[in-house]
């Protein structure tokens, strides 16, 4: 069983009508919902009003998948939670990132770029197109796809180039956007999915849903985690595998722990 978090700002679905409207009980329930409709998966949420973010340290240690959405409360998020998720990516740890969380210290730190992009607000049509059929994120979805109303996204987008674009998107206005991309860092996967305006009933939608679902399966870790990502032991001349002299002065002491 993957077990995933859904981790929401839950900023809007408190301050903003249309948008509790749409999300009553909070996006993170919403796409909870979606994927606990999947046997093989068990998903629970957290926010940013709780303790720690929702995200202290023996509650990454048991998430094998992390979903993170987040606009308007980037800031909030405390920098020792970031760090946390960070090495747990880097151990590992599934990522997915969420609409306006392309924007997130967590996606930013992890892609070391600006993540910027052009956007506009004006809920019009967006056609997502399935750009690697064979990849099991798109499987089980058409070669295309319509959102009635969403925000547009637009390129350039700030990232480092993808392992893989799964979709890519098409608006109304004219513009397009890589909507679907595929990362490694360390031990962990990454996925960055664009859809998900707050004011949009995006993840209501059906294959919307599946795409979270297919994502959340690709991106569980295939082995147990690494906990110990910044253990960098100097190794003693005895432990090298062919017979060497020792030259020249030495900074550290045999078995000495450093960063290099």
């Amino acid at each position: 069983m993957i077990r995933a978090v859904v981790w929401n700002e839950n900023v809007h679905e408190q301050t903003n009508e249309a948008v509790a409207a749409i999300y009553p009980d909070g996006i993170h329930n919403c796409i909870a919902q979606a994927l606990d409709a999947d046997t093989g998966i068990a998903s629970t949420t957290a926010t940013l009003q709780e303790a720690e973010n929702g995200l202290s340290a023996a509650r990454i240690d048991q998430t094998d998948v992390l979903l993170w959405w987040g606009h308007a409360a980037h800031g909030e998020v405390a920098d020792v939670v970031v760090d946390r998720v960070a090495d747990a990516v880097w151990g590992g740890m599934g990522l997915i990132i969420l609409h306006s969380a392309h924007f997130s210290k967590i996606f930013k730190r992890l892609m070391g770029t600006p993540c910027n992009l052009t956007w506009r607000e004006a809920g019009e049509r967006e056609r997502i197109w399935v750009t690697a059929r064979g990849h099991p994120i798109a499987r089980g979805l058409p070669e295309h796809f319509d959102l009635e109303s969403e925000e547009m996204y637009g390129e350039p987008f700030a990232v480092p180039e993808p392992l893989e674009t799964v979709f890519i998107s098409w608006f109304q206005g004219g513009e397009v956007f890589r909507s679907g991309l595929t990362y490694r860092r360390g031990a962990g996967r990454i996925f960055y999915f664009r859809p998900g305006h707050e004011t949009c009933p995006t993840y209501h939608d059906e294959n919307i849903r599946r795409v979270l679902v297919n994502a959340v399966h690709w991106a569980n870790p295939a082995a147990a985690r690494i906990t110990n990502v910044h253990y960098a032991p100097s190794r003693d001349v005895s432990d090298a595998l062919e017979p060497i002299s020792e030259r020249g002065p030495k900074l550290h002491a045999p078995g000495e722990e450093g960063l290099r």
